[in-house]
């Protein structure tokens, strides 16, 4: 398994240590370096190849925002992972229309992290299932992030009814009665597209559904 090499600019000092505690031990991450803010980091970067950043948006000198956008054009090799203590639509879109790859809470828990790095890492982006079916469209559309990879899963029909359903953020019930199914039925439906699409929440549904053409955004 390929190792996956971290960086972490914040500029909170005992956040840092957390954040570390938290990874180091994971078998397939190695952080190479922290920075306190982003002047440090860029710095830093011309002499070190991290795969992904853990990127704090507020902070002195240079923030995340900045240094994200420096990021995405002198080292578009490297993935940004953001972090913030704001769940706000105009923090998450301006981050990841800077170049982000993805979106954390600072208050996500700790194997959140370690699943957010890894899916970076694999698909190229990353986000929480607190975010609304709205907003992911407005961050799948082409101005912002871009899709990493082909999926070949097939869905068949009633699977595709559902999805669409789902994307609506229909509840089971609303679901059940409005294709005259037991509620008991399509839970096994959505349990079933869950696993098909490799989803671990209705987010990688959604994303799953733009990628194939199934809803716009």
């Amino acid at each position: 398994m390929a190792v996956i090499n971290l960086a972490i600019a914040d500029d909170h000092k005992i956040f840092r240590e957390g954040l570390k505690a938290t990874l180091e031990d994971c078998v397939g991450l190695n952080i190479l370096f922290e920075a306190a803010n982003g002047i440090e980091l860029v710095k830093q970067l011309a002499l070190k190849n991290p795969d992904i950043v853990l990127m704090d948006i507020k902070m002195p000198e240079m923030d995340g925002m900045e240094a994200t956008t420096y990021i995405h054009e002198h080292f578009n090799h490297v993935k940004v992972l953001a972090l913030s203590m704001f769940n706000e639509d105009k923090y998450i879109l301006d981050i990841m229309k800077a170049g982000a790859c993805g979106y954390l809470l600072k208050n996500a828990e700790p194997q959140e992290i370690i699943d957010a790095v890894f899916t970076v890492y694999k698909k190229g982006y990353y986000f929480n299932e607190h975010l609304s079916v709205t907003l992911i469209k407005q961050l799948m559309g082409k101005n912002s992030i871009h899709l990493k990879g082909k999926d070949e899963t097939e869905l068949n029909e009633r699977e595709t009814e559902i999805l669409k359903l789902i994307c609506q953020e229909k509840q089971n019930t609303e679901i059940a009665d409005q294709l005259f199914l037991s509620v008991r039925t399509v839970e096994g439906y959505r349990t079933k597209l869950f696993e098909k699409t490799g989803s671990k929440n209705i987010v990688g549904l959604v994303i799953y559904a733009i990628k194939k053409g199934i809803i716009d955004v």
